[in-house]
């Protein structure tokens, strides 16, 4: 079986890449797509609120992004360097991007903020990253956070003023390299009101990779190897989902790494098992989702692997029928970017009656 990376292509015009987020998250715009016809409309985001029926369960991401991009240089010949921290391995063992890699071979050391933070490259590991060991006095967290800079995606070309403007308002356990960005439309209001209306909101931990934004370098989709990732859902968190799935609701989630975690987290029968663990699951067209019945995400990169799991949900045909309304549209994309929502037609129908 073949499925062809080409397959997936769309030509977005540069300008259309949202460099800097909105004042007002719940701003955005919101393209509704349903899955079963194609058919879109247009919307602001904040009116998510009456797409979600009470007795559904929403889903988010609460992983927190560290600033993880660090500045520095070689201590023996002052050369520049740039390191990301990609995960941590042990302690103050992190696997970590390095630029320029050449010139940092094991044994190399290297020398961040006047000496504020030091470290050592102990090895070279898959895809040429390296571990490096550091060393400073006092926490690590407060270092990092002098030191370190927000990993903004590669297309992103502005530089930050806040930083929390890269964090979702619910985020909580540091570890992420990326945010999850569809959770950056929502704010502590819009999440009153979803529950309020008797939505159940839960919340899943993945910590998102830089892989995220690894293109797809196979001709042929299937041979690609997708990155690992760590994830966790606790006990009150699977037994949400499950009554949810048992009496009838739905399963909404935020983003596609929310929909990777249940959908990893699941047995054959659908039910979420509670619990800690890395995935490497990849979603794409012939898939058949055990947990997820609608999905909020953000427009992604052509030929991406994000692009592919939202064709799996909705049909390659229907997804990039969408995206092309979206660029007519003019539709910001990417991490800072619009939304759209993924369900079925029947709500869709319901609510153009109303």
């Amino acid at each position: 079986m073949e499925l062809l990376k080409s397959d997936f292509y769309f030509d977005l015009p540069q300008e259309l890449i949202a460099q800097d987020p909105l004042e007002d998250r719940s701003s955005s715009r919101l393209l509704t797509l349903d899955k079963t016809t194609g058919a879109v409309g247009h919307h602001i985001f904040r009116e998510i609120v009456d797409y979600l029926h009470p007795g559904d369960c929403l889903v988010l991401n609460n992983t927190k992004v560290i600033p993880a991009r660090l500045l520095g240089q070689r201590e023996e010949t002052g050369a520049h360097v740039e390191v990301l921290l990609l995960k941590r391995r042990e302690n103050d063992v992190w696997e970590t991007l390095v630029k320029p890699g050449k010139k940092c071979k094991p044994g190399t050391r290297l020398v961040f903020g006047d000496g504020l933070l030091r470290a050592r490259v102990l090895e070279t590991v898959e895809e040429g990253n390296r571990l490096i060991r550091f060393e400073y006095e006092g926490i690590w967290e407060e270092v990092l956070d002098r030191l370190g800079e927000m990993p903004l995606p590669p297309y992103i070309t502005h530089k930050l003023q806040d930083k929390n403007r890269y964090q979702t308002v619910y985020a909580k356990y540091e570890g992420s390299a990326a945010a999850p960005t569809a959770g950056l439309h929502f704010t502590k209001e819009l999440l009153s009101q979803i529950e309020a209306k008797g939505v159940k909101v839960v919340y899943v931990t993945l910590h998102v990779g830089l892989g995220t934004f690894r293109p797809v370098k196979e001709d042929n989709v299937l041979n690609h190897h997708m990155h690992s990732e760590y994830y966790q859902v606790t006990e009150e968190t699977a037994k949400v989902i499950n009554d949810t799935k048992a009496a009838g609701g739905r399963v909404i989630c935020v983003g596609t790494t929310s929909c990777r975690t249940v959908e990893s987290a699941a047995d054959e029968e659908g039910r979420v098992i509670p619990g800690a663990d890395n995935t490497e699951i990849f979603i794409y067209p012939g898939y058949k989702f055990k947990v997820l019945d609608g999905l909020i995400t953000n427009f992604h990169l052509p030929e991406s692997t994000l692009v592919m799991l939202v064709s799996a949900l909705a049909g390659r045909e229907h997804v990039l029928a969408a995206y092309e309304e979206a660029i007519r549209e003019r539709y910001r994309f990417f991490s800072f970017g619009d939304a759209m929502y993924i369900s079925d037609g029947i709500e869709f129908a319901e609510r153009s009656r109303d």
